[in-house]
């Protein structure tokens, strides 16, 4: 394995992390609109602190599957063609998402707004679902042949496994947005996002316990790497005991990057385990893709590398920059781009 295929991996891996940390809270935000606005003055409120950032927050995942595409045409060839299902639902969610931003506010009757803020909600819940189902079932093994394809059952797909992966990516998305909310917003929704936290907390502490056992059970996770396995375990465990903290003692920025650490720990963790793998077969160990048979040639990832390198950046200046200017937080009388009473 050269060090620019191993550097194309970590940089899929960041990708990933920025895409689940930024959009993590969006997707929460989301299902917030019906779990803890209780009129549309209060779902106004929610959609324009995410209103701004949203698009600029996609752009990751986007970036996460050009990258994958042009350093490893194996893996992303047998990941989309394999998962193409859960994907185009994924897909489905994300547009649900994206129109409903714009239409809900543009809608003259009731009935319409309605429509939209339930496509919102619908959306922001389905995509982390389908991500953590997709994600868990790919560590645990999928049943590849030797041409590198996925013959999977429904079975391979849905199971305890990937259903426990997909209920603690969508609960630790909701914590995330709530965590959100309370350092974005003003009034009453502040202290009704504090109160769900509260609650929520117990379940996410359970959740991570099943998650654990499962990851010991159902991959080679802790059998091929138990320290690091362990360690990034113990990480996404504390992340989550801080940001129970953050909640309790009121200290909004700690329970929001913290939440945001504990998605990025499941990221890292996933992406370690695979680690020299890009997708693991349960048929037999030699079907499995490694990086170094994955990758495009070095001519390839040199020039992806020095040209990313380049971009960056900007790129990042200019995301930190939307997030200062945008920074204030939403009065429940606001309103704006996204709401009708704007």
């Amino acid at each position: 394995m050269s060090t620019l295929q191993l550097l194309w991996f970590v940089l899929i891996a960041v990708l990933f992390i920025g895409f689940f940390f930024l959009e993590g809270f969006d997707f929460g935000v989301g299902m917030s609109t019906r779990f803890l606005a209780k009129n549309r003055k209060e779902r106004n409120q929610l959609v324009e602190t995410i209103g701004p950032v949203w698009d600029g927050n996609e752009v990751w995942l986007l970036t996460a599957g050009g990258a994958m595409f042009a350093s490893f045409p194996e893996w992303y060839a047998t990941l989309f063609s394999g998962y193409y299902t859960i994907l185009f639902l994924i897909l489905v969610g994300l547009i649900l998402r994206g129109v409903s931003f714009e239409f809900r506010g543009k809608m003259q009757t009731e009935k319409g707004r309605n429509i939209w803020d339930w496509t919102l909600f619908i959306g922001s819940f389905m995509a982390p679902f389908l991500f953590g189902i997709m994600f868990t079932s790919m560590v645990a093994g999928m049943p590849i042949d030797s041409q590198k394809n996925i013959f999977a059952s429904f079975g391979d797909y849905i199971n305890l496994f990937s259903l426990v992966g997909g209920v603690a990516v969508t609960l630790i998305c909701f914590l995330h947005g709530l965590n959100y909310i309370r350092l974005k917003t003003e009034g009453e929704l502040r202290q009704r996002a504090q109160k769900l936290a509260k609650m929520l907390y117990p379940v996410l502490f359970i959740g991570l316990v099943v998650f654990a056992v499962l990851i010991y059970f159902q991959t080679d996770f802790i059998q091929a790497r138990p320290v690091s396995s362990l360690s990034i375990l113990a990480f996404i465990v504390l992340s989550a005991v801080a940001s129970a903290y953050g909640v309790w003692q009121d200290k909004e920025l700690l329970s929001f990057l913290t939440t945001g650490f504990v998605l990025a720990g499941v990221v890292i963790l996933l992406f370690n385990g695979l680690f020299p793998r890009v997708m693991i077969s349960s048929t037999t160990a030699a079907n499995s893709i490694l990086i170094s048979e994955a990758s495009s040639t070095p001519y390839t990832l040199s020039l992806m590398s020095k040209i990313s390198l380049t971009i960056l950046p900007f790129v990042l200046a200019y995301q930190a920059w939307s997030y200062y200017v945008f920074s204030k937080r939403i009065k429940p009388t606001d309103g704006g781009a996204y709401s009708h009473d704007g």
